[in-house]
């Protein structure tokens, strides 16, 4: 089915409770006040607290909202879930406790009429994070430039816009967890597509997720993996062209 002019704004969430029903509040006074066609999706995965509960309600109260929840946790697999039911063709990520400026949903919005991928960036706009944070961001940063030859600087899940059609070629390579941001831009740029980032204010301060070791481990990981990945097909071509 062919999505239709508007924007998808995804937003995953794992045990949010405490923050869902004021921050979807914020949402949709936010997307509401843009004028444009709009849904909010939010997709649970693995929440065990009030999160379902809530989210459920919000759905049969606003029109606007669509909820899903998936039973593990895997914010890959919800990313799939919601490419896969968003009406628009403007599809935008946003975290739950709202830490990146709204500013980056009309400025995404606008420019997915020109470019394929939109990434916002923490290290070229404002953060205010812990450093320990930041020093693990730069380090990945660094070393996807050096692996992936791809030159941008955030990877992370929220600010990041897409156009549905494009980002749909690339959910095969979607794993469940938390790296899909890297692997779909890599090969979105392999591929030619038009990727823009722009800087974002954020602010932080709340503890990880994810535990940062295990975090750490799983994405250097599957950053080699994809580079060995790349390089043998490289490999592969310039053998069969030759």
């Amino acid at each position: 089915m062919t999505s239709l002019p508007g924007i998808t704004l995804f937003v995953p969430v794992f045990n949010e409770g405490a923050l869902l029903i004021s921050n979807t509040g914020r949402l949709l006074e936010f997307i509401g006040s843009l004028e444009v066609p709009h849904e909010i999706i939010i997709g649970s995965n693995g929440s065990t607290d009030s999160t379902v509960e809530l989210g459920e309600r919000l759905c049969s109260e606003h029109p606007d909202i669509r909820f899903f929840h998936l039973p593990q946790k895997g914010v890959g697999a919800a990313f799939r879930e919601g490419v896969g039911i968003a009406k628009y063709n403007r599809i935008i990520s946003v975290d739950m406790d709202l830490s990146i400026s709204l500013d980056f949903i009309p400025e995404a919005y606008k420019l997915l009429s020109q470019y394929d991928i939109v990434i916002g960036s923490k290290i070229m706009g404002i953060q205010r994070r812990s450093w320990i944070r930041r020093m693990a961001s730069i380090s990945f940063i660094r070393l996807a430039k050096i692996l992936l030859n791809i030159r941008f600087h955030d990877y992370s899940i929220a600010a990041k816009g897409y156009r549905k059609e494009v980002v749909e070629e690339y959910l095969s390579f979607v794993d469940d967890k938390t790296f899909y941001v890297v692997e779909i831009v890599c090969r979105a740029c392999q591929d030619g597509k038009r990727v823009k980032e722009i800087p974002v204010r954020c602010l932080d301060m709340r503890a990880s997720r994810f535990n940062l070791i295990h975090e750490g481990v799983y994405k250097f990981g599957h950053l080699f993996r994809l580079w060995v990945s790349l390089s043998r097909a490289s490999s592969n071509r310039k053998i069969s062209g030759s």
